[in-house]
């Protein structure tokens, strides 16, 4: 590709490091600035949710994280997922679904989760694209085929201009085009637990047209019993560039098959890998299409947009204990069933479109940039849950016993409308204000088509809130920046929070939908100060302290007594606070690359509530039966599920030209278990870990590369996730407890993580370069 610059001055500051910006050493600059989030070296941010020509990082007042295709070749993780737990700061995983696609990921104490009813706090985008799910606000990791992203960006606080569950950040993905990202190359892989995989990526450019087309085949039997995965991804790119006009039409297809291990009692730990029961299988399909473009009006003045169609499928089916089942008196055998099977389906369609106006120029004489937009994110969904009754096995599989029955059938639409403005205005060479805001109005309407028809079930909710953001920018030196700033963001509650918040009521996620009270929307405040910058040539640093205040919080709470780990109800429990500190540093010496990365993140209660729970050890008796039923939470204890501590560290050692090893070193504290919200269970917090992974590669010719990947290099035994419950598997062989007159006993469940894996790549390069 040409390097041509265009001929606009109030252009060039913004555009100067893009241009710049080669490929894998071949002149493969963005001729329109507005490519910029396309390429493999990103100098800007993406900081309104329509792709553009960005923001340079130096006006930008947070604590932004940016990865490209070359780090996560580096390390070739399994999943996108895989890799935020290994590098940026703040992020921490828990493997609650037992699916290594199925991952909750946590930033700052928010969380993006693929479970139904998780209270979502992070808004996920793929090229300008919103993707939390409409029905539950999920985000399904699956879907996203790693192998098509060029670049991750990891916005934290409350920004408003990207909308809703921007309560603690926002993640954008980019996507490759065929002109960054030349040549074809085919890889396949093996390894450990029965993995294997092959995939493909191959791009070009003629004139003025690009593509770039991936394709990817997942399986493995799963590290434990009864957790095997499939997943197969399709993503293809076709786009038209001038210097004025970048238009990109993209497809994405997904099938993907993931089956997961519950939760573990305690006194199962003798064999990890066992199930608590199954099968438990979610079914994933994603057919979405999205059309973005830009088009330069004049030479400052940028017209952008896109829309999109996603249609999207989920079956579920999962084994539970059946928390109603009756005992004969005089045999202590059961009289009805001891399980359910539970299955649901999700046929959804998600369709959109954002347009945005970016202005360039000069305001009383100073550099300026404003950008102001639209967006509709608009959503159907059909659900119905069905349920049928079943026995347990010997190794406490699911028998079912009848037919399946129909509990649930409801529509939703969700319609999420937002306008937002920004305006970055650079008064001196050294300062630059930010200002920006964003109306959001969301309306969730919930119709019951179930027989019998419940009227009260019928639901149309709207919640609207502008919200502000202010931030400031110091730049005395090219090689230093310091920020501040404070931002508001808002979240309206899910279809599934809506219709499962009575505590007399607790609802089966993702099942049982019910008409209860409706609950509040959770506005975000966030404040946040930090710098960044270099020293030397190969260092950087940066650190940053905030606190994120959360008005009317939305929590799932276990309702312990039905013996299943994911029933309960959500609540609006009043103010929650995360609050903490961020710091990291990088270096090279030679051919040895070190980084660090600390965060500290104390996320506490901040109102008083209380809720039933008979599985808590310190729950008060308050009606006179001797029996501890109710759970009193007070300002100042920890929210549970977010370790308080994390440390990670990466080395890459360069050893020959051909030949590099790198290794990742993963710390995390203890966290308390979901359940025990007052911090006084007997069984304690979950304890804290240490996990180091390994990689390597080598280069055996221009073409061929070889890669081998070792996750959890010692084979540490590790849980990252705990909820209180009651094990219902107490009888001989740990056969269905009850049924032999032992009664459920209170257990802390945890999640494990997993043994080591060892896994081989072969990757064959050809036409062109990949970046690496």
């Amino acid at each position: 590709m040409n390097n041509r610059t265009r001929k606009m001055p109030v252009l060039c500051c913004v555009a100067a490091a893009v241009l710049s910006a080669q490929h894998a050493g071949s002149a493969t600059a963005a001729d329109n600035p507005a490519e910029a989030l396309e390429l493999p070296t990103i100098e800007v941010v993406g900081t309104t949710p329509v792709p553009g020509i960005g923001t340079p990082l130096k006006d930008v007042p947070s604590n932004v994280q940016i990865y490209t295709a070359k780090d996560m070749a580096k390390q070739r993780p399994n999943n996108i997922s895989e890799f935020l737990e290994k590098n940026p700061t703040s992020v921490t995983i828990n493997s609650g679904q037992g699916n290594p696609f199925q991952p909750d990921v946590n930033f700052r104490g928010f969380t993006a989760s693929p479970l139904l009813g998780t209270p979502q706090g992070l808004s996920v985008f793929l090229d300008g694209v919103r993707i939390n799910e409409p029905f539950g606000d999920v985000v399904n990791w699956d879907l996203i085929p790693q192998s098509a992203i060029s670049s991750i960006q990891l916005i934290p606080g409350s920004n408003p201009t990207f909308g809703l569950n921007t309560l603690g950040g926002a993640l954008a993905v980019y996507t490759k085009s065929g002109s960054a990202y030349p040549g074809t190359s085919i890889d396949l892989t093996g390894g450990s637990f029965g993995r294997r995989s092959a995939g493909f990526e191959t791009g070009g450019k003629n004139g003025n047209l690009d593509y770039f087309l991936t394709g990817n085949y997942f399986k493995d039997d799963g590290w434990a019993e009864h957790n095997p995965s499939r997943v197969k991804q399709l993503f293809g790119k076709v786009g038209y560039q001038t210097e004025k006009t970048d238009l990109d039409v993209s497809l994405a297809l997904a099938d993907n098959a993931l089956e997961g291990t519950q939760s573990l009692p305690l006194s199962f730990f003798d064999n990890r890998r066992q199930a608590y029961t199954f099968p438990d299988k979610n079914t994933n399909k994603l057919s979405f299409l999205n059309v973005k473009g830009s088009h330069f009006l004049s030479d400052d003045v940028l017209l952008g947009g896109d829309t999109y169609y996603r249609k999207f499928k989920n079956s579920n089916f999962s084994s539970n204990v059946n928390d109603n089942f009756e005992l004969d008196p005089l045999t202590n055998l059961p009289l009805t069933s001891t399980a359910i099977n539970d299955r649901s389906f999700i046929d959804q369609d998600g369709y959109g479109a954002a347009l945005q106006l970016t202005l360039l120029g000069k305001l009383a004489g100073k550099k300026n940039q404003f950008v102001v937009g639209a967006t509709a994110d608009l959503g159907k969904v059909k659900f119905r849950q069905e349920s049928q009754d079943a026995e347990f096995t010997s190794d406490r599989g699911t028998v079912g016993t009848s037919d399946f029955a129909t509990g649930t059938d409801v529509k939703t639409t969700n319609s999420y409308y937002g306008l937002y403005a920004t305006d970055t205005l650079s008064f001196t060479d050294q300062w630059s204000l930010t200002l920006a805001g964003r109306f959001n109005r969301a309306r969730v309407k919930i119709e019951n088509h179930g027989d019998p028809v419940d009227d009260a079930l019928n639901g149309d909710h709207i919640f609207t809130r502008f919200n502000p953001a202010i931030g400031i920018n110091f730049n005395p030196t090219p090689r230093f920046t310091a920020y501040g700033g404070y931002n508001e963001g808002m979240r309206a509650p899910t279809p599934i929070e809506l219709t499962c918040a009575d505590p007399a009521a607790p609802c089966k996620l993702p099942n049982n939908f019910l008409a209860d009270p409706p609950l509040k929307k959770v506005v975000s405040k966030t404040f946040e100060i930090g710098a960044r910058g270099k020293t030397g040539e190969s260092s950087n640093w940066s650190a940053a302290v905030y606190r994120t205040n959360l008005d009317d919080d939305i929590q799932f709470i276990n309702d312990p007594a039905s013996g299943l780990v994911n029933a309960g109800f959500f609540q609006n429990v009043g103010k929650t606070r995360r609050e903490g500190l961020e710091l990291s540093y990088g270096t090279k010496f030679g051919a040895l690359g070190l980084s660090a990365r600390y965060s500290f993140v104390k996320a506490t209660f901040q109102s008083p509530y209380q809720f039933s729970s008979t599985a808590n050890s310190a729950a008060v008796d308050t009606d006179g039966d001797g029996i501890g039923d109710t759970v009193f939470v007070n300002p100042g204890n920890r929210i549970p599920g977010i370790p308080e501590q994390a440390i990670k560290l990466r080395a890459d050692w360069d050893v020959t030209d051909s030949f590099s090893v790198g290794t990742n070193v993963i710390y995390s504290s203890s966290i308390y278990a979901r359940g025990d919200e007052n911090n006084q269970d007997v069984n304690g917090k979950v304890p804290g870990y240490t996990v180091v992974h390994l990689d390597a590669a080598y280069q055996v010719s221009k073409e061929l590369r070889l890669t081998l990947q070792v996750n959890n290099l010692f084979d540490k035994k590790y849980e990252n996730f705990g909820i209180l419950g009651r094990n219902f598997f107490t009888g001989p062989n740990r056969s269905f407890g009850p049924a032999s007159g032992v009664d459920p006993v209170p257990e802390q469940f945890r999640s494990l993580g997993a043994p080591r894996g060892v896994w081989l790549s072969l990757e064959y390069t050809f036409g062109g370069t990949k970046s690496r």
